[in-house]
């Protein structure tokens, strides 16, 4: 399944609450497209997908910042 979070319009530490959120959702082979805009956001969800393990890439494009998030496990 491809869960999506359009976080642009929302100021840290909202997206950091609800990326937790999809993570938790998040079944084995899932994945996970966030669109961020804030800088808080920004720093802090790379920080907390490494910290618990998580395969990420991001982009940047615009402005906006997207993290696709696979969960292998």
């Amino acid at each position: 399944m491809i869960h999506q979070y359009n976080g642009c319009e929302e100021k840290c530490p909202v997206p950091l609450i609800k990326t937790r959120l999809l993570l938790k959702k998040m079944q084995a082979n899932d994945s996970c497209i966030i669109y961020l805009c804030d800088e808080g956001s920004i720093t802090d969800i790379p920080k907390l997908l490494t910290k618990l393990g998580y395969n990420y890439c991001q982009s940047i494009n615009d402005h906006i910042v997207k993290i696709i998030i696979n969960k292998v496990r």
